[in-house]
């Protein structure tokens, strides 16, 4: 198969049934960026499938370039991730109800760093007009567990694959739902929620696509 662009989103957790990383991984499933063609996936959120669902797509689409997607709840900016680090550390259940604690592999690296050009990325979607940050941690979910396998699948297979992780805000219609579930329950204050920041999907999906592009630009 011709390589192409992979970019992954998931679906609902934690009690949210949409999550717009899957319907921004949707969209651009089958679109051509800079000549290449992109293929969207939905991952489960399971950690003991993920490993698994991520070989796979690796393996059928060998893309030149793999940018993971994750929602990072009451973040106002797009987060670009720098690093995937060695470790579980899950505050909540994943969709299986499983709760992981400790090292993702037990004699892998702490860390592994995302092989994105995440300055120029950066740069591009400020100067865009789209909010953006670089960050040094992925959370201790499935998302920081995405980033530090899918590297270490590339390293191991010595590809040159560049592969990364950004993670998006909220969609206002989750806000919107979250602030109708505050009224209707009048049991909060909305000043005691701090996390009600959100961006359009089509902005999330404009920064993706921003990352795809800068990403194609670069020498191999």
């Amino acid at each position: 198969m011709v390589e192409g662009v992979l970019v992954t989103g998931f679906e609902g957790y934690g009690g949210r049934g949409f999550n717009p990383t899957a319907e921004i991984a949707a969209s651009l499933d089958g679109e051509c960026i800079s000549g290449l063609d992109v293929v969207g996936a939905v991952l489960p959120v399971a950690y003991e499938t993920l490993s698994g669902c991520l070989a796979r797509l690796l393996r059928e689409h060998k893309p030149r370039a793999v940018i993971c997607l994750g929602l990072w709840p009451g973040e106002p900016t797009i987060r670009l991730e720098r690093f995937g680090l060695n470790l579980n550390d899950f505050e909540i259940p994943d969709n299986t109800g499983a709760l992981m604690r400790g090292a993702l592999e037990q004699d892998g690296p702490v860390a592994r760093a995302a092989t994105l050009p995440l300055e120029r990325i950066h740069d591009r979607l400020i100067k865009a007009g789209i909010p953006a940050r670089l960050s040094s941690t992925a959370g201790n979910f499935l998302c920081n567990a995405t980033l530090y396998t899918v590297l270490g699948m590339i390293e191991r297979e010595t590809s040159d694959t560049r592969a990364g992780f950004i993670h998006v805000p909220y969609d206002p219609r989750q806000v919107a739902e979250m602030l109708g579930r505050v009224r209707e329950g009048a049991n909060l204050e909305l000043h005691q929620r701090s996390d009600l920041a959100s961006m359009a999907l089509e902005t999330s999906r404009k920064a993706v696509r921003i990352a795809i592009e800068t990403t194609l630009d670069e020498p191999a």
